[in-house]
């Protein structure tokens, strides 16, 4: 159908330039609002009406009268209809729908991927600082930026996943603080542990058993390997650069261990202290004061970046010398440019809506070529778990959160994954434990596989070769349950062209639920093995192509598609 499409839409932009010259870039079909309108509609003689001068229902005639001769038309199409001033809805026969069955079961994984643009991406996400375990709300940045990037790539783009984070400054001096006391045989409580709570450093010492099990792998001269670094400990209890390097390793293949039960994994891990020792951020100060956007008051150094839409300038570099934390985000963006990718996402929590004004106006302020609005963001809630009807606030591992972890185990990785895509990222969302281990149909994630292994469960029984179903006579897919699955198959490519433009992996979420629904209705509408082998052929390879969009969506997710539950 997508074929039938191009060339519909291909034969309506030559004739509105045939009919009116110039107008031919206006051809777009939309999805009819009502569904029993049509399967396509255009409202190009309303748009043209006004400047051609014309009525538009009398322009919507003419032209109509014009495709209705056209030879893809007669093929394709059963009705032409003009509806209120001047809409076309356009129902199209049953074997343009069914088209879409040769396209998919062709395609197979490729269906909806466009090819290779050359054009190169990265998607930052997660970037946890190396302090602790990661948590639900890591878990779902995780989610969002794995999905997105497969979108991405679905679309053409080479796409890259980058872990950034904090390997240096005040958090990582608690965690090798809190560590080292640990490791000396106190715990919190005691009298010595930091209570101070207007002490900026002594409120957040880390209380979570994890620490402990820090201390005594430190005293035991373990070593630990993560992705991108590997340290082995002295044991001695007053090495506390040793100590911060060995913790920071140690919550490093924590974080590895979390994300290879999420299944996520990145091309590179980036350290912000890398910035300061390659001189990248001395560099970015230097770009920003030669173009004359610096200025200093108060001992201090400031950015002008209410020349770029901020609410107010911001101080860059303090009384005392440190830079403040915006500074090395715009080197590290810059960076991100140097490296040759022309677009970039962000995925971060709603905290850090107050940086997106400032990194941007620094990295037009810095004057290296960088276009507005770069970087792209996706900022996202928190998420509340909920088990047996309680609020899960504490874990025992973290102490003070539900961990990535925690919720794998309780559930599984497909359950998490599909039920943190399933909002959009910015609204608050409740992770429900028992409804995510529930083997019914409410439970979606549940729900979209079982329709996959319903259909694979038909596929074997028939045991027939998938391949020749490519081939099989598809007339017999008339009725209105097999009609209906066939549009909404052909509508993936556009979802996903569209839930990747919009940053919305929920829209994927939301279709397969959707094409869950379809199939389960047609299941029951329509026995597949049935004596007739013309219509047995024909429906069962309406049942494969749809496993084969299940699979595909669910790929995007991260999801698996198992053949048995």
């Amino acid at each position: 159908m997508l074929t039938v499409k191009t060339e519909l839409l291909k034969v309506l932009r030559q004739t509105l330039d045939t009919l009116w010259p110039g107008t031919g870039e206006k051809a777009l079909f939309e999805s009819p609002k009502v569904a029993a309108h049509g399967d396509l509609a255009t409202t190009v003689a309303m748009q043209l009406a006004k400047g051609l001068k014309l009525n538009p229902r009398q322009l919507a005639e003419q032209l109509c009268v014009a495709l209705r001769a056209s030879p893809a038309f007669l093929t394709w199409v059963d009705a032409l209809d003009i509806a209120g001033p001047g809409f076309i809805n356009i129902k199209l026969k049953a074997a343009a729908k069914q088209q879409v069955l040769r396209e998919v079961l062709t395609q197979g994984v490729a269906f909806g991927m466009q090819p290779d643009q050359g054009k190169r991406m990265l998607v930052e996400f997660v970037s946890a600082n190396p302090t602790g375990p990661l948590h639900v709300g890591h878990g779902r940045q995780a989610a969002l930026g794995d999905a997105l990037c497969n979108l991405f790539a679905s679309q053409g783009w080479q796409v890259y996943r980058e872990f950034y984070y904090n390997d240096a400054g005040v958090q990582i001096g608690t965690l090798a603080s809190s560590t080292q006391l640990r490791a000396q045989g106190f715990k919190p409580g005691d009298a010595c542990w930091p209570t101070d709570p207007d002490n900026a450093l002594s409120k957040n010492f880390y209380n979570g058993e994890y620490i402990a099990d820090i201390a005594a792998d430190f005293l035991a001269k373990k070593m630990v390997r993560s992705d991108d670094r590997e340290f082995t400990a002295s044991g001695d209890v007053t090495d506390l650069d040793g100590i911060r390097q060995f913790a920071v390793a140690y919550l490093r293949h924590e974080q590895d261990l979390d994300l290879q039960a999420f299944a996520v994994k990145f091309d590179n891990y980036y350290l912000e202290s890398s910035l300061y020792t390659s001189g990248k951020v001395d560099a970015a100060v230097a770009s920003l004061q030669q173009a004359g956007k610096t200025y200093e008051q108060d001992g201090a150094l400031w950015l002008r970046s209410t020349d770029y839409g901020d609410d107010k300038d911001r101080v860059m570099k303090k009384g005392d010398g440190t830079y403040t934390y915006f500074v090395p985000d715009v080197a590290y963006h810059i960076t991100k440019w140097q490296r040759g990718f022309e677009k970039v996402i962000n995925i971060q929590g709603t905290d850090h809506h107050g940086t997106i004004a400032r990194v941007r106006a620094g990295l037009q302020a810095a004057n290296v070529g960088i276009p507005q609005g770069f970087p792209d963001y996706v900022l996202h809630t928190m998420v509340r778990v909920v088990r047996a009807g309680q609020e899960v606030k504490i874990s025992k591992r973290a102490g003070s959160y539900v961990t990535l972890r925690d919720l794998i185990e309780w559930t599984s990785k497909d359950a998490v994954r599909f039920f943190l895509l399933s909002r959009k990222p910015d609204t608050e969302y409740t992770f429900d434990v028992d409804l995510a281990v529930a083997k019914n149909n409410d439970n979606p994630v549940y729900y979209v596989q079982y329709a996959h292994a319903r259909i694979c469960s038909v596929l074997s029984a028939w045991g027939g070769d998938l391949h020749s179903l490519n081939l099989v006579d598809l007339s017999a897919l008339q009725s209105p349950q097999a009609l209906a699955l066939l549009l909404l198959l052909a509508k993936y490519p556009e979802m996903l062209s569209a839930a990747a433009a919009g940053f919305s992996p929920h829209d994927v979420t939301f279709y397969l639920r959707e094409l869950a629904a379809c199939y389960h209705s047609y299941y029951d509408a329509e026995r597949i093995l049935v004596d007739d082998d013309a219509v047995k052929l024909a429906r069962l390879a309406l049942v494969a192509a749809t496993a084969q969009v299940l699979r595909n969506g669910l790929a995007v997710l991260g999801v698996s598609a198992p053949q048995k539950m």
